[in-house]
């Protein structure tokens, strides 16, 4: 007997009109296939469910009578129960493998698929401006305020520090690229005009190619309008205009130094986005399939005129030795899909919700075959991969699961085995704890594994509940656990074959606007091993590029090969010690509220699921599922505990929603929640996430969002 579907009528019409023509599919195949692939994995997904809640009773039963405990004794118990499992070493034996993915270090954009506008902007943040960064960032100092239009003074000081930084990467042979005057293309060498005579780099090999104008480009006929140099297998490229009014000031006409920036793009259906319905889902799915067509367009008003985005062309240049040179002009996209806990009705099976993370994987891997298909106007994984991230995972059995799945759906697909590649997301604690058997699960198949500080305390904090109370949020970064984890990652990744073959990732730099932090800070990613990096926009992946041109990410991880991060650091719990002065308590249970709050009302009130969210001093901070996890989960924690209590919490709330709603009094559409608290489904939302978060499974935070968005989107 066929299953019974019933399915959102945006959701239909999204894969009937937009998915599928062009791929000798129809749609009753497609939804089938849904069907099929939910008989075949519900109870599986269910059944694991069901072993994250026992397991995480063990671990409640253990703390309450242990409080942190011992941590022999701890891994003594964790072994116990099978929450712990036999160290295993894999060896990654992956093909088709995109070198973005395995050669080239260098920052990593995530991106909400539901806002096309954004996903534009990163994918073409593969090659970003310099000389923008440096202007219009706090990245350089500024003395003076900044005239209207083009300030020259500003002007110079950014072409100073492209300069040296040229020096720094660049070298001449002699003297400074401060010193050049011209650059030009002789017999397949660079060739520097200085006030002193001519140059070429310091190492020739550093020149990569040239490209030439045919109508003059704002030279003679056939002058240089581009120099490409490469180092650390990043590119940059010199542009050659003295018409430019930056060119016109550069003492070498160079009119901007572009980097290559953001190398790789997720695309997210996860964390960042607010999708609780088949409509929402509709337009997630949507920009991923224009990325993959290379058709996605969008258009909005800038400037009082009309502005249309579209994914930029490749870049075409002369290698030395006179043949034509291509390089990719857009970011390597990966997309994020659902985890396992989570289910839509947008598609019911026999009356009965479908794996969200199962629906994802199938239109992800569907939309993709007009990129492997060579269907869509420019080309995204040359190698013939599609490259898929699962977040939430918790251990090698719900890896394993994943592989399974991903198996599934090349088969359906007609695919080769293991075209669908696997991002690991180590960022919950049982995870952390195995991921040597993790990766085993889909060693044929995984191309990244990264740490999520956020995800990964907020999972700590619920695994660790009943302990005691934990450490405050800034706290956590000081911890044992922490460090442990972060390095830990990066071990296991070099020990099973990670180098030359996929990506070992860190997490996101979460203040936008602090540039200059930005580069004294972030570099120690690369430092760390690892060869990727999130970043919160293209301009911030244009300066972080400058920490992979600085530091061979290769070598440095040559050099810590063979280092082994013991997991028993990940077993120290952090909890309190000693008694917290009252306005402390007050300040951390502000702190959280007020974040819980900001994230919240865009989410539930505006359907947004990633901005900038003003913290309690008034700076913007990057905020996201994971944020909310911990945050709201810290305050539970310590309610729990006796640490704060209900009746204080609720004041805190009431007068951090005053604050928030002065903080948001200009974003169109914003339903301000301080003049009747109890009819705000935003202030609702923040209360329930605190008070349910004991009993909430991992602490997750979907439940309550996708409930209260439900309501303010009937309401609206």
């Amino acid at each position: 007997m066929s299953a019974q579907l019933q399915v959102d009528p945006a959701l239909r019409a999204f894969v009937a009109d937009e998915l599928l023509p062009g791929l000798d599919l129809e749609p009753e195949w497609f939804w089938s296939t849904l069907a099929a692939l939910h008989g075949r994995f519900d109870g599986r997904i269910t059944q694991l469910l069901r072993r994250r809640d026992e397991l995480q009773a063990k671990l409640d039963a253990w703390h309450a009578e242990n409080g942190g405990g011992d941590a022999a004794a701890y891994e003594a118990f964790l072994t116990e129960i099978g929450y712990l499992v036999p160290p295993a070493e894999p060896k990654v034996a992956v093909d088709r493998v995109d070198p973005e993915i395995a050669e080239i270090a260098g920052p990593q954009l995530v991106v909400p698929a539901t806002v096309p506008r954004y996903a534009l902007n990163a994918a073409n943040a593969r090659w970003g401006s310099l000389y923008d960064a440096l202007y219009g960032t706090d990245a350089l100092p500024l003395d003076h305020e900044l005239a209207r239009g083009y300030d020259e003074k500003r002007g110079a000081q950014v072409i100073a520090e492209s300069d040296r930084l040229l020096d720094e990467f660049f070298p001449l042979a002699q003297g400074s690229h401060a010193d050049a005057t011209a650059y030009r293309v002789e017999n397949g060498r660079l060739v520097v005009a200085t006030g002193t005579g001519e140059t070429g780099l310091a190492d020739a090999g550093q020149f990569a190619g040239h490209r030439s104008g045919s109508d003059g480009g704002g030279g003679s006929q056939g002058a240089v309008e581009a120099i490409l140099l490469r180092h650390h297998n990043l590119h940059v490229e010199l542009t050659i205009d003295p018409e430019h009014q930056v060119g016109r000031q550069h003492h070498a006409d160079v009119a901007d130094v572009a980097l290559e920036s953001a190398i790789t793009t997720i695309v997210d259906l996860e964390d960042s986005v607010a999708t609780v319905d088949g409509e929402d889902k509709a337009l997630a799915y949507r920009t991923w399939l224009g990325l993959m067509t290379g058709e996605l367009v969008s258009r909005f008003e800038k400037g009082g005129e009309t502005v249309e985005r579209r994914v930029n062309g490749d870049r075409e240049y002369t290698a030395p030795d006179g043949s034509a040179l291509t390089l990719h002009g857009r970011s390597l996209m990966l997309v994020r899909t659902c985890g396992h806990h989570m289910f839509t009705d947008a598609v019911l099976v026999d009356g009965q919700p479908v794996g969200e993370g199962v629906l994802d994987a199938l239109v992800a891997a569907t939309a993709a075959l007009h990129d492997l298909r060579g269907r869509g106007l420019y080309s995204n994984s040359r190698a013939g991969s599609v490259y898929i991230v699962k977040p939430k995972q918790h251990g090698p059995d719900e890896v394993a699961l994943t592989a399974e799945l991903f198996a599934a759906v090349e088969e359906a697909l007609g695919l080769v085995p293991a075209t669908l590649k696997v991002g690991i997301m180590d960022e919950e604690k049982r995870t952390s704890l195995t991921l040597d058997a993790c990766i085993a699960q889909a060693q044929d198949r995984v191309i990244f594994v990264n740490t999520g500080f956020l995800d990964r305390t907020g999972d700590e904090i619920h695994s660790d509940f009943l302990a005691g109370p934990v450490v405050r949020k800034n706290d956590m970064k000081s911890t044992a656990w922490l460090q442990g984890y972060e390095d830990r990652n990066v071990d296991v990744a070099l020990r099973a074959g990670f180098v030359g073959n996929a990506q070992v990732g860190k997490g996101m730099f979460a203040k936008p606007a602090a540039m200059a932090e930005l580069l004294a800070t972030k570099g120690a990613h690369p430092q760390a091993g690892a060869n990727t990096a999130w970043v919160p926009s293209p301009t911030a992946a244009t300066l972080h590029a400058l920490h992979y041109l600085r530091i061979d990410v290769a070598a440095r991880q040559r050099e810590l090969a063979g280092r082994e991060t013991g997991r028993r650091l990940l077993l120290e719990v952090p909890l309190l010690t000693g008694e917290l002065p009252e306005e402390e308590k007050q300040h951390e249970l502000e702190t959280n509220a007020q974040s819980i709050l900001g994230y919240v009302v865009r989410w539930v009130g505006l359907g947004i699921g990633c901005s900038t969210v003003p913290d309690l001093e008034g700076v913007g901070l990057m905020e996201d599922r994971a944020t909310l996890r911990i945050s709201s989960q810290l305050i539970a924690n310590w309610l729990h505990h006796g640490l704060v209590d209900e009746t204080g919490v609720r004041e805190t709330f009431a007068r951090m929603a005053v604050l928030v709603d002065e903080q948001n009094a200009g974003e169109p559409g914003y339903a301000p929640m301080a003049s009747d608290l109890d009819a705000s489904p935003s202030f609702q939302a923040a209360l329930e996430l605190v008070f349910t978060g004991r009993t909430e499974p991992n602490g997750y935070t979907e439940r309550v969002l996708t409930t209260w968005r439900r309501t303010a989107k009937a309401g609206a």
